[in-house]
């Protein structure tokens, strides 16, 4: 696991395992109660973290829109190899808000950024990939020790392949997507079935016809 930071995965999806639909369509899979309780969820964490593609395709806050507010917003962390988060999103443009990091490959270029507020971090690559472990690492420095992961499919698939996810919060809507859906889950590359994660269920909370159920990894 990831030692003294705590990463929960969240997923969102209907009951066949897809965010959105093939076309990209994701809002909303889930109902408002489900949302509420994803933002009393992020109020939690000390860091919201997302992929670069969850960025550019839904370009969200990442904000905790609790009530009351928390005196504090989590910070708000971008895994961006390449830094193609555009400047000029409603997250970059809302760092008063709270921290907006983006963490990249050493290569790239942050000079975009420099004015913005926003923090550039740059993190080694493993396999062409940010080094999550090191990513985790610089997370744990800077005091952010509780990671609500909100994906989407391949940076939510790279943790759970490096074994880095601690607990799988897990919100089902009542709909069926289809194949042509967009998974929760990317490739994990698994040959063998004992090459899988074997989950516990913790909890079940029903939220209207939506569920959450809480799962950690099987000790």
């Amino acid at each position: 696991m990831s030692g003294k930071v705590s990463v929960t995965l969240k997923l969102a999806t209907s009951l066949d395992g897809r965010i959105a639909l093939s076309n990209g369509v994701s809002q909303w899979i889930t109902n408002s109660k489900s949302r509420a309780r994803v933002h009393e969820m992020r109020a939690r964490h000390d860091a919201v973290l997302v992929g670069v593609g969850t960025v550019l395709a839904d370009d969200p806050l990442l904000t905790a829109r609790t009530v009351p507010a928390p005196a504090i917003q989590p910070a708000r962390i971008v895994a961006d190899s390449h830094l193609r988060t555009p400047p000029h999103s409603r997250l970059v443009e809302s760092v008063g808000l709270g921290r907006v990091i983006l963490a990249h490959d050493d290569h790239a270029d942050s000079k975009a950024f420099a004015k913005t507020g926003a923090e550039t971090w740059p993190v080694g690559t493993s396999n062409g990939r940010l080094d999550l472990n090191q990513l985790l690492r610089r997370c744990e420095a800077e005091g952010l020790q509780r990671i609500f992961l909100e994906g989407g499919g391949t940076l939510a698939a790279s943790f759970l392949a490096a074994g880095l996810v601690d607990v799988l919060a897990w919100f089902r809507a009542p709909i069926l997507i289809g194949g042509d859906g967009v998974p929760a889950v990317g490739a994990l590359g698994h040959e063998q079935m004992d090459q899988t994660t074997r989950w516990e269920l913790q909890s079940r909370e029903s939220f209207d016809a939506d569920c959450l159920e809480i799962w950690t990894p099987a000790s």
